[in-house]
């Protein structure tokens, strides 16, 4: 007589993937919270400057972009040298801004009219000459609070 039994061959248990469509559509849902979509689409090139003293921006809604930079075409190719300035998702003229941001103003909701918020986006070579009329047109049209994107240097 052994003191010791023969093991026998065991199989490994099957995996239990009963909880898996579970997890993954909790990985679907926390992403689908989480992303943030762009809702304005840029349709001019624009290479954001770098600064040193830079800010956080606080509130989404009552938001007004304008990009100003070189007009592009779908696959992101620049077309023309000429400096154009985007505002949400249309061109504007310098002259049409006033009436464009008025036009904004009118679609928001009153606590968002309230604390709206120009944001400019403009490319690291655009001319001063063209922040400084954009930056004139929309005091004429009262949107007195402006900020303008950029990088923190090193990044």
């Amino acid at each position: 007589m052994s003191r010791f039994r023969h093991q026998r061959k065991r199989d490994v248990p099957g995996l239990n993937l009963a909880a898996l469509p579970d997890l993954i559509f909790t990985v679907l849902f926390f992403f689908m919270i989480v992303t943030h979509m762009r809702e304005v689409t840029p349709r001019v090139r624009y290479e954001v400057p770098q600064g040193t003293e830079l800010e956080k921006g606080g509130r989404k809604d009552g938001l007004v972009y304008i990009f100003i930079g070189k007009p592009v075409d779908g696959e992101g190719r620049v077309v023309s040298d000429e400096t154009r300035i985007q505002l949400n998702d249309r061109y504007v003229s310098i002259s049409e801004i006033g009436e464009a941001i008025r036009k904004e103003r009118a679609a928001m909701s009153d606590d968002a009219r309230l604390h709206m918020v120009v944001s400019i986006r403009a490319d690291r070579d655009t001319e001063m000459g063209v922040i400084s009329d954009v930056k004139q047109a929309l005091r004429k049209a009262g949107a007195l609070n402006i900020n303008y994107s950029a990088l923190e240097r090193g990044k």
